[in-house]
């Protein structure tokens, strides 16, 4: 809740006074509450409706006994892992509470007042954020096809520039850049100038000539690539991810990175989660065959949806999307509306397990018909 006249703002640093918060999904216990229903559904914040696979339950459980003791601070067993998986040294590995965490991280290490970051127009809303709290300045490329217009974003690279954030697929519209043209970019910015390929959703793509940008740590020094295991590993509650990137530039990173920021059960978790293929491979199987449901219903509904390689997908629902969302929360189904982002007349939904999808696909269809 943001507090109107508030004689504190005078105190705070550059940039605070005019920031507005990230605004997390309605949890289900509140829905249920404020509405006085049960068996809501949440399909609002792109989690992985599986769960954690056995893997990393079974390293959950395994730390127990562990409880009274302050995590691994420097996270070496969760590094070494990552850093085998990934064919690179430990010292390229930056640890996070979320990859939210390590983009706060690029922004404290590199961004200040006077010096400007660019992204695109609907991007991740923590860009804006993570500029604006530390009193940079954003300058926004307006999109492309609801996407990274990378010749625009170019333009706006300027010799105060310090921080480019590029999320691949993008959140929340789903939308994608192909290998040749973002390496093509990322070698035309100055070294001055680090650049973040943000790969939250990058184990649901199956497009041939997507790129993996953690292959190209090597030939970019100024790059940083983040992952996190909120996502097609099920862990989004343990909060944990990480950042790759020269080692020169994760030391920097881990000057400002706070001491033990990702908890002992996140650390056993991810590290046993990254190795488990047969539980990311079903977890993409189920977003694949959620998202031909959902697809299949717009095109039948006559509905105009934003092609997505993510799990979720963002559909125009022809009105505006607060009121038909107020309905769906009444029916017990939690989604995103993106008016934030400049979409007014958008949802996001996540892809859920068959009959969460076909339940709002219902609710949708009952909603929205003439």
């Amino acid at each position: 809740m943001m507090v109107q006249d508030n004689p504190f703002l005078a105190l705070t640093a550059p940039g605070i006074a005019g920031l507005t918060p990230y605004v997390p999904g309605k949890p289900v216990s509140e829905l249920e509450r404020e509405f006085g229903i049960s068996d809501s559904v949440k399909l609002a914040s792109n989690e992985n409706p599986l769960g954690p696979g056995p893997r990393a339950r079974a390293a959950i459980a395994a730390q127990l006994d562990e409880l009274g003791r302050y995590p691994d601070g420097g996270g070496f067993e969760l590094r070494r892992v990552l850093a085998e998986f990934h064919g690179v040294t430990q010292s390229a590995v930056t640890l996070g509470n979320g990859s939210n965490d390590v983009l706060d991280l690029v922004a404290r290490t590199f961004l200040q007042p006077g010096t400007e970051s660019v992204f695109s127009q609907y991007a991740f809303a923590v860009y804006p954020i993570a500029t604006q709290a530390v009193g940079a300045t954003a300058r926004i490329a307006e999109a492309r096809d609801f996407g990274h217009d990378l010749e625009a974003m170019a333009a706006l690279v300027t010799d105060r520039t310090r921080v480019v954030w590029i999320a691949n697929p993008n959140n929340p519209t789903g939308t994608w850049l192909a290998a040749a043209p973002l390496r093509s970019f990322i070698s035309s910015l100055p070294s001055t100038c680090m650049v973040v390929v943000d790969e939250a959703y990058t184990e649901y793509v199956s497009e041939p000539d997507f790129p993996d940008a953690t292959h190209w740590l090597e030939s970019f020094p100024n790059l940083i690539v983040t992952r996190t295991f909120a996502k097609a590993h099920g862990l989004a509650s343990l909060r944990v991810g990480y950042g790759l990137s020269d080692p020169r530039v994760a030391e920097l990173l881990n000057r400002v990175r706070q001491p033990f920021n990702v908890n002992t059960f996140a650390q056993a978790a991810a590290a046993a989660a990254i190795l488990d293929r047969e539980h990311v491979r079903a977890s993409v199987e189920l977003n694949r065959a959620g998202m031909r449901q959902y697809t299949e219903a717009f095109e039948r509904l006559g509905l105009d949806y934003i092609p997505s390689v993510g799990n979720f997908i963002t559909v125009d629902v022809g009105r505006p999307a607060g009121p038909v969302n107020q309905e769906l929360l009444r029916r017990g189904i939690i989604v995103r509306p993106v008016g934030n982002y400049g979409l007014p007349h958008h949802l996001r939904i996540s892809i859920g397990l068959e009959s969460e999808n076909a339940r709002c696909l219902a609710a949708l269809e009952e909603l929205l018909a003439p």
